[in-house]
């Protein structure tokens, strides 16, 4: 028998063999496998992002998430200090960190309760979504809730703040001429930033077991993860 032929016969039926099996992975994944390896993923990046910025300094010593100065009073800071009030602005900045920091553990619920409500439907889209597809879903699923439940704790801390109040004012007289964002008050832009916040390092979580299934500890993780790479 020719050599190519020897070759042909060998390895068609390898690869085919090897094909059935990575198919019959994949259908698996795709039903009880990957719905609780996803759920764990879920839970897992839930419970790190929140730990991490729901103490103090979760915000304000992590410059991925640090909340700035709304951008109009970080333009205005050189005329704030002339006037004798940089403290004011240092305050604000902690202020709303601070505030950040404080309503973020009410995040933990309402992940966790998204984690449960996940259906097979999202299982999939979340296997064929890319690499922030487990933080996408968070987003769509939690981010109206999230803000409602924020606002009241964030402004509650930054009502502390004298500028805030100023802030505030300014801000609401600009947006009756048309001309100013949806993020009019000091407790919106916060309630934002702290959800762009929390999602940024879930998306963290999120690349960290994607790149490191196993190293999780996890064997479903390692199970579900590991045969999408």
């Amino acid at each position: 028998m020719p050599i190519f032929s020897l070759r042909k016969s060998v390895l068609l039926p390898l690869y085919l063999v090897a094909s059935s099996a990575i198919a019959v992975s994949m259908a698996d994944l795709s039903n009880k496998d990957a719905t609780t390896g996803l759920k764990t993923a879920l839970e897992k990046g839930a419970n790190a992002a929140v730990s991490q910025l729901g103490v103090q300094d979760g915000f304000l010593g992590n410059d991925k998430v640090k909340i700035q100065l709304p951008p109009i009073l970080e333009k205005a800071r050189p005329l704030v200090k002339m006037a004798g009030r940089g403290q004011q602005l240092d305050e604000l900045v902690v202020s709303m960190n601070r505030a950040a920091e404080e309503a973020v553990p009410l995040a933990k619920p309402l992940l966790l309760s998204a984690v449960k409500s996940m259906t097979v439907t999202d299982a999939k889209q979340i296997l064929t979504g890319g690499d922030t597809s487990v933080t996408q879903f968070f987003r769509d699923k939690t981010s109206t809730q999230l803000a409602e439940k924020f606002m009241p704790i964030v402004k509650k801390v930054t009502d502390r703040s004298a500028l805030s109040t100023q802030y505030n004012a300014t801000m609401g007289q600009v947006a009756k001429l048309g001309i100013a964002g949806q993020q009019v008050t000091v407790e919106d832009y916060v309630t934002q930033r702290a959800l762009d916040g929390l999602f940024t390092m879930i998306a963290e979580e999120e690349k960290a077991i994607r790149q490191d299934p196993v190293g999780t500890g996890s064997k479903i993780l390692g199970k579900v993860f590991g045969a999408m790479r």
